[in-house]
């Protein structure tokens, strides 16, 4: 994969993935991984502190408005893209 963001990304995921949850890629939804609303929130402040970045929404935003991989990856890109 050449997009390092979404390597970075998928390594975050994966660590609060189910161990059973397979291959993880941006097309994955979260809850094939076993990742529910608290996990979300884990992987979140994860996100924030490793780019520096404020998501801002609520838990149950962030599990409506983020439903898969791909999702998390281009949230948090607008949000460097926005930084810089």
């Amino acid at each position: 994969m050449s997009d390092e963001l979404a390597a970075t990304i998928i390594e975050k995921i994966k660590a609060h993935a189910s161990p059973d949850a397979g291959e993880v890629t941006l097309a994955t939804d979260l809850t094939e991984l076993g990742i529910h609303s608290l996990e979300l929130t884990e992987i979140i402040f994860d996100l924030e502190d490793e780019f520096g970045i404020e998501i801002e929404m609520s838990t149950v935003d962030a599990w409506s408005n983020l439903s898969n991989v791909g999702d998390i990856v281009e949230a948090v890109r607008g949000l460097i893209q926005q930084k810089s």
